[in-house]
């Protein structure tokens, strides 16, 4: 293919790099999936042909240029594959969440007028099907897996497999075409069109170039060192920006090889299997195995809990240090080697991160303990700050520079300024076209400058030159008594503690911070069991006189911790209660990606806010919850309120505008 020499190296788009990893380490590992418990895997030359028989398919199909196809379903190498076909034929890749009820995926296949959908399974093609009619510009969906589609009517109905072999037979017919809009494709043209989460309204299409995604993509590679016999584990949700931005734009840009699990259940099995040395994952992962290690360790032996607590105290002291390359006393060194045979090494092999050279999170902010708890083992986690509008990078943390408490400095290529009321601004190469259908909300977020704005609320440490982000704009205020208000600060620091799954903290505008909390479910049902406390559900439990003192207690240290921060220490929790239901993603109390909606959370539990507020011991609450099925239903409780010590300080007040 005669691509022109624009874009990074003459490479403008990725069927360009695509073909560039096929030519040059063609025989190099490219993808691999497990299924049926064996790993499969594909070249990068085989993986040319694979894309190349789809997007022949999809021309036989009819696939126009500048035509959406929605791709959903689980990280899987052919929907992988179809992203980039879909860009082969000038057409544009709308990766929507798996997890997503038939009528959020309604509003996004309208929105961007998808003419064509793949997805992976019946499941899948179901929630298609139930809302097809009411798309009207909709015309094909194919399916990867086969498994109940037989008595499908396949009128307009199409198995991927079929459409690759159609495309095979029918090479010599449009091969020409392929080549002409492959050619033609530009540094600046559509990559993939993204949707944001939602989080204060209906998620927006993200339009990004194949320049924004290239261009991140390199610098970042470099700025990490990250090499073609690196390896990463697909498995977040493929709509989601960062698994784009590694799966897809650093695998294409370095050529190292995308591992995809064989389930969601089994994920924690095949990273082991796996043993990625690129690794990225969100906060709650990481809160989620530290829980599941905790519990563990709870029920070891005595004198396994003994070495655990003693080699973890030493490592949570010269652990960040040596892995920074710093100056530790030979003892504490030597105490550190021997950790690593009996503790460190088998935590991180367990976790499946022993070959681990480079790891991330992001997402949102990480609490420090659980941060450095990592860091100990000898983990390089860093933590990198990023959007979809900014095609991931605004702020990466180097090497020997990573600190918990900071997002790191501008990422190679990216500026930033901090606007008069603390909000955080960036440009850079990877800054978003435009929001699509959308140029009010385009202009409001991008100046003609191409200054952005993020929405979250920060500052440039003087010292460092390090972004420090304190939490939203819309959720930073000030207390009745002028002091700061950041509620996602403390909710990090309640949410390492493994009994406490999330937390919405509340006090803007108010004398005192309270919040609601949910506890987890798996954590706080084992330590149930070893107690000999028996529970019905999930209700029942969180109401236990037991789980409240013990989630005080909590939140109790918490505030001791909270106090001690000079800017932030008005945020103390002085009441909480314990939620009669997990927050969900289907009842529209979080997004997709798990994110707390924080406005809505205070108006649907409005009752239980004011509760908090009014000195009431106790308060009885409906509320409507929706069933996996769809079916909705109510959840009738009377909720404990509780009083938690708080420390005495005298808070900062915020300065006057």
């Amino acid at each position: 293919m005669a691509y022109m020499a624009e874009g990074v190296e003459g490479l403008r788009s990725f069927p360009a790099l695509l073909h560039r990893n096929a030519t040059q380490f063609g025989s190099a590992p490219a993808y691999r999936e497990k299924e049926y418990g064996i790993w499969q895997s594909w070249t990068w030359a085989e993986t040319e042909k694979e894309i190349e028989a789809f997007a022949l398919g999809l021309l036989n199909l009819g696939v126009n240029e500048g035509d959406f196809i929605a791709v959903i379903g689980r990280n899987r190498p052919t929907l992988y594959w179809s992203m980039v076909a879909a860009q082969s034929v000038g057409a544009i890749p709308v990766p929507l969440y798996q997890d997503a009820v038939a009528e959020e995926m309604e509003y996004v296949l309208g929105h961007c007028g998808a003419r064509f959908a793949v997805v992976a399974d019946q499941e899948q093609a179901d929630k298609v099907i139930e809302v097809q009619d009411d798309l009207h510009q909709f015309e094909h969906l194919i399916y990867v897996d086969p498994r109940g589609m037989r008595k499908y009517d396949h009128a307009h109905l199409h198995e991927y497999s079929h459409v690759q072999d159609q495309g095979r037979a029918a090479r010599d017919e449009f091969i020409a075409e392929l080549n002409r809009r492959r050619d033609k494709l530009g540094y600046d043209d559509t990559c993939v069109m993204l949707y944001t989460s939602g989080t204060t309204g209906k998620p927006k299409g993200v339009v990004l170039s194949n320049r924004n995604i290239i261009e991140s993509a390199k610098s970042t590679s470099e700025f990490d060192n990250l090499r073609r016999t690196d390896s990463v584990l697909a498995y977040l949700p493929m709509a989601w920006v960062g698994d784009f931005i590694f799966s897809v734009g650093q695998a294409y840009w370095t050529g190292f090889c995308v591992n995809c699990p064989e389930a969601p259940q089994t994920m924690y099995e095949n990273l082991h299997e796996i043993g990625p040395s690129y690794f990225f994952a969100p906060p709650r992962y990481f809160e989620e195995r530290i829980t599941a290690i905790l519990i563990r360790m709870e029920d070891a032996g005595r004198f396994k809990k003994w070495l655990f607590d003693s080699f973890m105290a030493h490592a949570r002291v010269v652990g960040p240090k040596i892995l920074d390359g710093k100056s530790v006393g030979l003892m504490d060194r030597l105490k550190y080697a021997l950790g690593q045979v009996v503790v460190y090494g088998p935590l991180r092999n367990r976790a499946g991160m022993t070959r681990v050279r480079v790891a991330y999170t992001a997402g949102e902010a990480i609490g420090p303990e659980i941060f450095d708890f990592w860091r100990a083992l000898g983990i390089n986690l860093k933590q990198l700050y990023g959007q979809t509008e900014a095609s991931v990078f605004i702020t990466v943390q180097p090497d020997g520079e990573v600190r918990s408490d900071t997002v790191g400095v501008p990422a190679p290529g990216v500026e930033l300024r901090i606007a008069e009321n603390g909000e955080v601004f960036y440009r850079s190469p990877g800054t978003f076209v435009e929001y699509y259908k959308n140029p009010e909300s385009t202009a409001e977020t991008k100046d003609p400058e191409g200054w952005v704005a993020t929405g979250d609320a920060g500052f440039i440490d003087p010292e460092t030159g390090h972004l420090r982000i304190i939490d939203r704009a819309k959720d930073v205020g000030q207390m009745a008594d002028g002091a700061l208000f950041a509620p996602k600060y403390v909710e990090n620091k309640l949410k390492f503690y493994p009994n406490i799954l999330e937390a919405v903290v509340f006090g803007a505008g108010r004398d005192r911070c309270t919040a609601f909390i949910n506890i987890d479910l798996t954590a706080v049902g084992n330590w149930a069991e070893r107690n000999n406390i028996a529970y019905a559900s999930y209700q029942e439990l969180a109401q236990h006189p037991r789980v409240l003192e013990m989630v005080q207690a909590h939140v109790e240290e918490v505030n001791v911790s909270v106090a001690q921060d000079d800017m932030l220490s008005g945020c103390q929790v002085h009441r909480f209660l314990i939620l009669h239901k997990e927050l969900d993603a289907d009842d529209g109390e979080m997004t997709r990606t798990r994110k707390v909606r924080r406005k809505i959370i205070g108006e649907k539990f409005a009752d239980l806010v004011g509760a908090l507020y009014d000195g009431s011991d106790e308060i009885y609450t409906e509320t409507e919850v929706t069933y996996e099925d769809g079916r909705k239903g109510k959840i009738k409780a009377t909720l404990q309120i509780r009083d938690a010590k708080v420390v005495p300080v005298v808070p900062a007040k915020v300065a006057a505008e």
